[in-house]
């Protein structure tokens, strides 16, 4: 793969407009109307959308996401379903899927590569699997023209950043704090110091995710990096019942907040 893919170019066209990206997660397969959702979200003014494939051992995820994949796995739920609800809906901005390697490696890297590159989907996410052992999956991914993002924790040590961030392609995931996914009612100053420390060095885009759940966090966070994942928050919302228009607004808080810092 080549020169910016979708994911990196959409980013950076908002920073280069001096804006903060931001990226909301949906889990797929919660509710009929989970591709409503992403269309909403995508006009409430998402930079790039992050889908969920469930897992049933989603090893950094918390209770709100870890029931929401339970739910969608109960609800039939499958990856090949998943993604081909995806193919074919055009919502105006890149697709990034979020999974446990167990699911590529199950259907062949090469085979799930091409099934993304098939529907739509633009880049993956595979929080499980370590930057050592990322070649073949980021080989694969690149001859389909997926980008391989990459995470990098607060416990990593510094002379490992500049691998992560130069294999990574489209953003660089920095994970917000120790432990899995959900709302905190703090920032943790972590998800700052691994902001600044991936900004360092890199030039690609830095976005925290991961105990970033309300709009005064995303902007608190956004001032050391590029934007921020929210996950657990959007989820919470597509469990409570809150449908499309509900999701999309919560979206819209906090890309007006990071609008008007920035």
């Amino acid at each position: 793969m080549t020169g910016l893919g979708p994911v990196e170019t959409a980013l950076r066209a908002r920073l280069d407009g001096g804006g903060r990206c931001l990226v909301p997660y949906i889990t797929g397969g919660l509710g009929e109307d989970w591709t409503a959702t992403i269309q909403e979200v995508a006009a409430a003014g998402a930079d790039v959308i992050e889908v969920g494939i469930p897992f049933s051992d989603p090893v950094m995820d918390g209770p709100t996401i870890q029931e929401a994949n339970d739910r969608a796995l109960g609800a039939g739920a499958t990856p090949p379903g998943i993604l081909g609800s995806l193919r074919g809906l055009d919502v105006g901005l890149p697709l990034v899927v979020m999974t446990y390697y167990n699911i590529a490696y199950r259907m062949g890297l090469e085979r799930f590569a091409a099934a993304l590159a098939d529907s739509g989907v633009s880049g993956c996410i595979l929080p499980d699997l370590p930057l050592e052992e990322t070649g073949p999956w980021a080989e694969a991914a690149d001859a389909c023209g997926v980008e391989t993002i990459l995470l990098a924790a607060p416990t990593t040590p510094d002379e490992r950043l500049p691998l992560i961030c130069e294999r990574s392609r489209g953003f660089v995931y920095g994970v917000g704090l120790l432990g899995v996914t959900g709302v905190r009612t703090e920032l943790a100053s972590s998800a700052c110091t691994i902001a600044e420390r991936l900004k360092a060095v890199t030039e690609r885009p830095v976005l925290v995710g991961v105990g970033v759940g309300t709009p005064e966090q995303a902007v608190e966070v956004s001032g050391y990096g590029d934007g921020v994942v929210v996950g657990s928050a959007v989820v919470q919302r597509m469990l409570d019942g809150a449908g499309p228009d509900g999701v999309a607004a919560l979206v819209a808080g906090f890309r007006e907040a990071l609008d008007v810092e920035h």
